[in-house]
Formats: structure tokens, sequence, C-alpha cells
């Protein structure tokens, strides 16, 4: 379970490379769905409050990559979200995976990073090798960082056997 443990979380991150708030908001659903179990400062994202602000701030977020005036994914201020959102949610996962909290927050970060990059690389690539609008890349790169999360955080609940009723 060791390696795939790290590989779900290192995916979390990349995930979050694409879009900063779209795995937050599913790790929270996740959590408050009782498909994780969470304790300590972790439970906070089993909270119905934690889902709907993240989920609105992903949605916000959705729409906001649109924009042409949305800064790039790899300025100081939207890489450094990046690094710190894949930590949180990589801290979140280091518990019902039982992984190290320190590494696993590495690991997270070093997805968030390739995450970022490659996104970045892939998305401008794409727009000039199709020669479209961006916006069209971006609603594809949208639902990979959306389903890519989703399939991430099913495969971590299902390698974690969990009694969620212990939890709260």
């Amino acid at each position: 379970m060791g390696c795939m443990s790290y590989l779900l979380v290192l995916l979390i991150g990349v995930c979050t490379g694409l879009r900063t708030m779209t795995p937050i908001a599913v790790v929270c659903w996740f959590a408050y769905l009782h498909h994780l179990a969470l304790t300590g400062w972790r439970g906070y994202a089993a909270y119905l409050v934690s889902v709907v602000i993240f989920t609105l701030a992903a949605l916000g977020e959705l729409y906001g990559d649109k924009l042409p005036t949305t800064p790039s994914r790899l300025s100081p201020v939207g890489l450094g979200a990046r690094v710190v959102f894949a930590s949180l949610c990589a801290a979140i996962l280091a518990e019902p995976l039982v992984l190290p909290l320190a590494i696993a927050i590495g690991v997270g970060i070093v997805g968030a990073l390739i995450g970022s990059y490659g996104g970045w690389f892939v998305r401008t690539r794409a727009v000039a090798a199709l020669k479209c609008a961006d916006w069209n890349v971006a609603v594809v790169e949208d639902a990979v960082a959306i389903l890519m999360s989703i399939v991430t955080l099913v495969l971590a609940s299902r390698f974690v056997s969990i009694d969620v009723t212990a939890a709260f």
C-alpha cells in the first residue's frame, strides 16, 4: 500500500497544480460523505461549511481562469497558492493513507509543481497546435482536473479500510 499511497498524494498534488481549489473541494466532499475518516484538525474537511466554502472557491476559480486578465499559474502568487493547497490536501490524506506527514506534504508539493508546469506547458502547446482559443483548452483542463481529483479520491478511499463511525 505504501507506493500506491504516495502515488495518490502525488496525483492530488498534480490536480492542485492544474486547479488550485478543485482537489481540496473534492477532498472535503469525500470526507463529508464519509468516504474518508479524518480525526483531529483534519476533521474540519468533513464539515458542511468546508464543503460549501471550497466548492464555491473551486467554481469561482473555474470561472476566473477563463478571464483574459487572470495571471499565469506560474506567477509567484498562483504557484504559491498551488503549493499551499497541495500541502493541505497531502496533509489531510496522510492520515487515512497512513503516511508520514512531512513526506506526504513533500510529495504533494512535488505533484503541485509537476501539475503547474506540466499543465502550463500542455495548455500553451495545445492552444498553439490546435490554433484555437485558450478558453477551449482551459475547459478541457478543467474537466481533467475535476475527473482526476475524483478518481484519485475514489482510489484513496478504496485503499483505506475505515470505520467511519469511529471518526464521528
